[in-house]
């Protein structure tokens, strides 16, 4: 979609919080949602737009010089299938291997908890070249295993 413009930097936290009240299935835990809506204004972020129209928004946690996760990665319901999250991620990988990262990593709901959205969202990252290195039921407990997603740059 030629007309998504994306930059590093520039979220907002009211471009979060509404962009997440649009997809309550995936961030359904306002606690949560909070964390996130906090963190748009200090962690390194991408955002996409079209127009003056925040439609997507990745915060980043950079673990080291080579390693880089991505905190949230996200883009309202009614603009899913439409490019901006791959839009996103090509930007995002294209700086960061030229800052020298080598390896972008996430974590999301498992596999063994059949949700029926994450399995759309892990056929996306799957698309995006990541890959499932494991699920645990330690991180958030049994009933909301993790999955850890890996993508070396």
């Amino acid at each position: 979609m030629s007309d998504i413009v994306v930059t590093t930097g520039g979220s907002h936290p009211d471009d979060v919080r509404r962009i997440l009240a649009t997809i309550p299935t995936w961030f359904g835990f306002a606690e949560e949602n909070e964390r996130y809506v906090e963190k748009a204004s200090t962690l390194p972020n991408v955002v996409a737009r079209i127009g003056d129209e925040v439609v997507g928004v990745c915060l980043l946690l950079r673990h080291s010089a080579l390693s880089v996760e991505i905190d949230l990665l996200a883009v309202p319901a009614a603009r899913h299938r439409r490019g901006i999250g791959r839009a996103i991620l090509e930007h995002l990988e294209h700086s960061l291997r030229a800052d020298g990262v080598r390896l972008l990593h996430l974590k999301m709901l498992g596999p063994s908890n059949d949700d029926a959205g994450y399995a759309k969202t892990r056929a996306f990252y799957e698309r995006m070249g990541f890959v499932a290195m494991e699920e645990r039921t330690d991180v958030w407990g049994p009933t909301q295993p993790c999955l850890f997603l890996v993508k070396p740059l």
